[in-house]
């Protein structure tokens, strides 16, 4: 059995940081949609094969959680958002044996309007460090903004006891390399323009896992988007956001969404463009008693961008109301433990 997280989305981060807020009251903030591409009318074919490479450093530590899906961060193709999905516990049916999936997702905050197709073939990549023999598996698909049109679907791409062997070449000093290479590309709604990778340089691997509680203490004043002070993890800053009443990105006003953010990183230029490899465990909870709702997920989350991961669905805003508020406040809490660290190019 595969388990997804079907809702988890990125979101953009804040436009300006400013100081470290030391109060934990919120103030509300408008909402701002995510960012959307630009549209034109002729369809465009992209010439010239794209690529993206994904680095996990730390990678053991990955191989030791159950099964999930992780995330890469974001990177761009002809001005749309994808990321990477990757499973190193996926079955095949009647096939008790673990395999390594990969799959390529189109992301909620390309902004394509629903009748939009992106008609795509491309490669996924495991890379052979040691002597070049990568598993790679070329696939085609039609993404729609659709939840399971966004996907290119399950892909068992080798046996994670193939992965493991030392002499394979996959794993090298605790690193494994994974990948996406595009051969074809055209949509009838996207504006020409060839799209921007992002390049995170390597970090060294750090273990750490902390949790932080944001205090709101009247919930049901707040409109739009709301952060947090920002706190300190593993060596890193983050940041919370929350939408009382959702991003707008599901069209649901009725729902509550929250997002972990890694904040940009002021005056050491060479840590703008790190990045992190975490397991995040957002929960709300009222402050008298252990009533709490929790999700749970794993992703890449760099401080060039300061792009954000969590669920535009985490429950519903009524549920808050009747369930979590004690005198019209209630906490949010942020469990982050650092995996590694992963550079993408």
């Amino acid at each position: 059995m595969v388990t997804r997280y079907t809702d988890c989305t990125f979101l953009p981060g804040r436009p300006n940081h400013g100081k470290n807020q030391k109060s934990a009251k919120v103030a509300a903030i408008p909402c701002t949609p995510a960012a959307q591409v630009g549209r034109g009318a002729a369809s465009s074919e992209m010439e010239e094969k794209s690529s993206f490479i994904w680095q996990i450093d730390g990678f053991s530590s990955l191989l030791d959680k159950q099964e999930g899906w992780t995330n890469s961060g974001y990177f761009k193709i002809k001005d749309l958002n994808w990321y990477l999905q990757l499973n190193l516990k996926d079955r095949k049916s009647g096939d008790e044996r673990e395999y390594v999936s990969l799959i390529l997702v189109l992301s909620k905050t390309s902004g394509l309007e629903p009748d939009t197709i992106v008609e795509a073939s491309f490669k996924l990549l495991i890379y052979d460090q040691a002597y070049g023999r990568h598993s790679e598996h070329e696939f085609s698909h039609r993404f729609q903004t659709t939840e399971s049109s966004r996907s290119s679907g399950i892909s068992c791409m080798i046996l994670v006891y193939t992965l493991k062997e030392p002499s394979s070449g996959f794993i090298v000093g605790d690193s494994c390399v994974f990948g996406v290479e595009l051969i074809k590309f055209t949509t009838a709604k996207v504006k020409d323009g060839s799209g921007t990778l992002h390049v995170q340089k390597r970090i060294g691997f750090c273990s750490a896992r902390e949790a932080y509680t944001w205090i709101i203490n009247d919930f049901l004043s707040l409109k739009g988007r709301c952060y947090s002070p920002e706190f300190e993890i593993g060596g890193h800053k983050w940041y919370l956001t929350m939408y009382p009443s959702g991003t707008g990105i599901d069209g649901d006003k009725e729902i509550l969404s929250l997002y972990l953010h890694m904040a940009k990183p002021n005056g050491d230029a060479s840590l703008q463009n790190s990045g992190v490899l975490v397991e995040v465990s957002l929960s709300i909870k009222d402050k008298v008693t252990s009533n709490r709702k929790t999700m749970t997920g794993r992703c890449q989350l760099q401080a060039t961008e300061g792009e954000g991961w969590g669920w535009s669905n985490f429950m519903a805003t009524k549920s808050v109301k009747d369930w979590y508020l004690v005198k019209g406040s209630c906490l949010i809490e942020a469990d982050v433990a650092i995996l590694g660290s992963s550079k993408m190019n």
